[in-house]
């Protein structure tokens, strides 16, 4: 099994960046099933980075449907310490305009069908979740994402709703008025799934559209959405690679240590079984 210290999760066409070398395609199983598609592992300046396509190449899974789980269990089985993630959404705000990007670091929750922890069967535990995204990690992609020239937005609130179908108008205006800055229907569970896993994670908010709370902006649709993800790729691409050189080799943010006070269930009364399947995951705490 190859190791990446960076795990890359992304829509449709980020699967690698140019310049990188030994690349190969890892297929992995987990106890929790196959991942959403196989990873693209390679390594850029010395840095090993796998990347993993959200919905599977083709698009073939839904916000709903992806094995969130899985995911980031492979991530963990490959060594990634930093996850960073992509992710389409639409804006609450008008100076949040589409084609713009946003760090965000406050995420609400409004999805129902997702399994969203490690966490369960005999194993109870609570992480610390008030900071939802890695400072350090957010900061570093911030200044990255500004070198690059585009208009990046640092800070904001990201609504993550179960979709698939997309806010009413209804919906949009009271998250619009609870202050978010944008919403989406991914982000969640990988966040609290990544900071269980004692990952770092951080996500480049790529703006597509105004929701529906304006009535005056262009209806959302899937055409106008996809135009601007595969616009975003390229950019999104460049904001990776600058920040692959930025990250420390030590960390020294909260997100290694998030576990550490998290266990309820003593080691000893929790089953055996469950502890081999989440090895991997709480290891050295069980």
């Amino acid at each position: 099994m190859p190791e990446a210290k960076i795990g890359v999760i992304g829509g449709t066409g980020l699967y690698n960046i140019e310049g990188m070398t030994d690349i190969e395609e890892v297929s992995i199983d987990t106890p929790f099933g196959k991942p959403s598609d196989s990873f693209i592992v390679g390594k850029l300046e010395g840095t090993g980075i796998a990347f993993l396509s959200r919905h599977g190449r083709g698009h073939k899974l839904s916000p709903s449907e992806l094995p969130n789980k899985a995911n980031i269990y492979a991530m963990k089985s490959l060594g990634v310490e930093h996850i960073i993630a992509s992710c389409s959404a639409g804006s609450f705000k008008k100076e949040i305009e589409p084609g713009h990007l946003l760090i965000p670091d406050q995420v609400i929750d409004r999805t129902r069908l997702r399994e969203s922890t490690f966490f369960g069967d005999g194993i109870v535990g609570h992480i610390p979740f008030a900071d939802p995204f890695c400072p350090v990690l957010s900061d570093i992609l911030h200044e990255s994402a500004r070198e690059t020239g585009t208009t990046v937005h640092k800070g904001g609130t990201f609504v993550v709703m179960e979709g698939p179908a997309f806010s009413t108008r209804a919906e949009s205006r009271l998250y619009r008025s609870w202050g978010a800055d944008l919403i989406g229907m991914t982000t969640l569970p990988e966040a609290k799934l990544a900071r269980e896993a004692e990952i770092c994670y951080a996500v480049i908010g790529c703006v597509t559209d105004y929701d529906s709370w304006w009535e005056s902006a262009e209806a959302i649709t899937v055409d106008v959405i996809l135009g601007i993800m595969h616009h975003n790729v390229d950019i999104a691409k460049g904001i990776i690679k600058k920040s692959i050189s930025r990250i420390p080799e030590k960390r020294v943010c909260p997100c290694p240590t998030a576990l550490q006070t998290a266990f309820v269930t003593s080691p000893e009364a929790m089953p055996e079984e469950q502890k081999k399947k989440l090895e991997m995951i709480f290891g050295k705490y069980l």
